[in-house]
């Protein structure tokens, strides 16, 4: 638990602000500084809060509202009279992610705020320079968080300088993985001597893993559990195995848990290749229920930071079948907890799940250890963690 109290007057109290460059309506991302924040708030201290894209009515943004906690959407901040006509009527995507009058209004916020520390939550490793470039303008001291860090995606070199200079101003610099940490170092050609790993919250507190579930007509339940945005998340290699017909004849079903920009690509793909042992339930807000009736994770990850769901499957005593990108592997031990692909594609998760299934009547005793493995590895409050983390750097 975190070592910060309540405060007892109100010069303790500190102000935090976060920024969150998610542009989605919420993401997996965003579970750590808003879990963050709650906690802060509910201290006693002053949070403030901009996101890019707010949707006043996902359950997300008001718990985070109703709890006190101002929230501003970057884009869509007051207009001065004829100011940027375009980004008023034009799509967002269109218009494109930085905008002048915004970032000004940002900077304005920050110095009217005078917080003791921002925090910036990146969905990637730099899609946060805005951001930084504003704490840079009002002198203000700030810790970068990145949650994913991919192969796929390296800046140009005219980019690198200004992503370096984010990292090297910062007081300190979170990553969620390892890897995530050493591919941004790789990246940009530097160690980063105020970097550390943190990790996620979970959303299964559970104290003991879930009992196995019950399988009536024999069949063996795989999860998918994860935003469906195929560049990262792979789904399509995972309907690509399941189109061989080894598959097809075994009693084995998949349920893809999640929502995103390739729902219907992904569904008319397995339907185009006869996959008919899948299905699609759409978002699930309670995950310990996925776990009461699934049997194992199957995640075919191109890129990742360390995936929420990695944790909750193993934590509710659930085995993994993944692939080893992001910190998947620095959680799972393969062939013990879990079953690790070497790479993103058809091939070596076929491998990586034929290993899985060749020892499915061991599936309940893999989880078992999961359960207690990744129990050793994550902390049981990882919010108290980074609380502490922060106040480390307010008023310095």
């Amino acid at each position: 638990m975190s070592t910060i109290n309540h405060p007892s007057n109100v010069d303790s109290r500190r102000t935090v602000l976060f920024l969150s460059s998610c542009t989605g309506a919420w993401g997996g991302s965003e579970e750590l500084w808003s879990q963050t924040a709650l906690r802060l708030v509910g201290q006693g201290h002053r949070v403030h809060a901009v996101k890019m894209g707010v949707d006043r009515k996902h359950r997300r943004i008001r718990q985070l509202t109703d709890a006190g906690i101002s929230l501003e959407d970057h884009w869509n901040v007051p207009m001065p009279p004829g100011g940027n006509v375009a980004r008023r009527l034009l799509p967002r995507r269109w218009t494109g992610r930085f905008d002048y009058h915004a970032f000004h209004h940002l900077c304005d916020t920050i110095r009217q705020l005078k917080p003791d520390i921002v925090v910036i939550s990146q969905g990637d490793n730099f899609d946060g320079l805005e951001f930084v470039t504003a704490c840079q303008k009002t002198d203000s001291p700030y810790l970068l968080v990145s949650h994913k860090a991919s192969d796929l995606n390296w800046p140009v070199d005219w980019y690198r300088e200004a992503i370096l200079n984010a990292y090297t101003g910062a007081r300190a610099s979170y990553f969620v993985s390892r890897h995530n940490r050493e591919l941004t170092e790789a990246q940009i050609g530097v160690r980063l001597s105020n970097a550390e790993v943190v990790r996620n919250p979970f959303l299964t507190p559970v104290e003991e893993p879930l009992p196995w579930p019950e399988s009536p007509d024999g069949r063996f339940r795989l999860a998918c559990v994860g935003r469906i945005f195929i560049r990262d998340k792979g789904q399509d290699l995972l309907v690509r195995v399941l189109a061989q017909e080894k598959w097809r004849s075994r009693p084995l079903e998949v349920a893809f848990f999640g929502e995103g920009v390739h729902g219907d690509a992904l569904k008319q793909m397995a339907g185009l290749l006869g996959v008919d042992n899948v299905r699609f339930p759409g978002f699930a807000w309670n995950v310990e229920k996925i776990w009461q009736t699934h049997h194992a994770l199957a995640l075919p990850s191109r890129a990742e930071g360390l995936p929420l769901t990695v944790v909750e499957a193993m934590w509710c005593g659930r085995p993994i079948i993944v692939t080893d990108v992001g910190g998947n592997a620095e959680l799972m031990d393969d062939g013990e907890t879990g079953f690790l692909a070497t790479g993103p594609s058809v091939e070596e998760f076929d491998t990586a799940l034929e290993r899985a299934w060749e020892r499915r009547e061991e599936w309940e005793r893999i989880g078992q250890l999961a359960a207690r493995r990744i129990r050793e590895r994550i902390p049981a409050d990882p919010i108290g963690v980074f609380v502490d983390k922060i106040f480390e750097f307010c008023g310095r």
